[in-house]
């Protein structure tokens, strides 16, 4: 009895993923320096990112499963519960000022033009053509704002115990996220400026790449969810995964709405459309 648990804590049992995360990391950020090297590293560098790449997913897949199989054992208490929420939300609170980033760069730029000699003195850069953002834009922020709605569904069936409502909620919002990737794959495939012309289109590409980014994860996490839903590891009481997705998925929704108002709406006012 000396060594009978009585806490509401979760002691974590010894892992090697910590471990394996951290050298398959070192050697992905190896292979991408390789990989922008070629002069130096030949051409060895994709090869080398490439095994990083299957090293931090192999990570990131076996350590959720610990994770899973965790809450399904019981480990994830109130307690627990309440700090991985916590945890959570310092982790959105990060991804903000990542965005943050962005948008800063894009208004240093757009606000004071006439301090960047290579956009002409104006905004967008002279002679740019930009996307119309009525047309892909404005439809992949009413899927997105569709989206939103049909995670929302999903959470309200789930707390009412409504394991159907769960699952057809989860798959109608990994149906709609597949649909906005798809649609902004199409759009960059047609955008009427590159990576490289200037600042407007590097910092279009690098928030929106990003945002898109972060949809294909949360896709993937509501897809997880959804075959954890099927599995019936979601109570009312202890669903924090699926809270946790949809927290990021509502996040992602929120940026990509700024995105679209600062960026395609503002950021394109008075340029030819494409």
């Amino acid at each position: 009895m000396a060594g009978a648990k009585n806490h509401q804590y979760h002691i974590l049992e010894p892992s090697l993923w910590p471990l394996i995360g951290s050298i398959s990391a070192g050697v992905l950020f190896l292979g991408l320096v390789m990989w922008f090297h070629p002069d130096h590293f030949g051409t060895s560098g994709p090869w080398v990112f490439g095994a990083g790449v299957i090293g931090v997913i192999f990570t990131m897949f076996s350590w959720w499963v610990d994770v899973v199989r965790e809450a399904n054992r019981g480990d994830h208490t109130p307690i627990v519960q309440l700090h991985l929420r916590y945890g959570m939300i310092l982790f959105i609170a990060s991804e903000v000022m990542f965005f943050v980033a962005w948008f800063w760069a894009y208004f240093n730029a757009s606000l004071f033009p006439s301090a960047v000699e290579a956009v002409g003195g104006v905004w967008p850069p002279e002679g740019m053509h930009v996307l119309d953002p009525f047309s892909w834009p404005l439809l992949n922020t009413m899927i997105l704002l569709c989206s939103g709605t049909t995670v929302t569904w999903a959470h309200h069936a789930l707390i009412h115990g409504d394991r159907k409502g769960l699952i057809q909620g989860l798959w109608a919002t990994v149906g709609l996220g597949l649909i906005f990737t798809g649609v902004q794959a199409y759009e960059y495939l047609h955008a009427p400026f590159g990576f490289g012309d200037n600042i407007y289109s590097s910092v279009f590409f690098m928030a929106t790449g990003f945002h898109g980014f972060h949809v294909i994860v949360g896709t993937i996490f509501l897809i997880v969810c959804a075959i954890r839903a099927h599995k019936g590891h979601f109570t009312p009481r202890q669903h924090f995964g699926f809270e946790a997705a949809a927290w990021y998925w509502h996040f992602v929704d929120v940026v990509w709405l700024f995105l679209f108002l600062c960026i395609y709406v503002w950021g394109g006012w008075g340029a030819e459309y494409h």
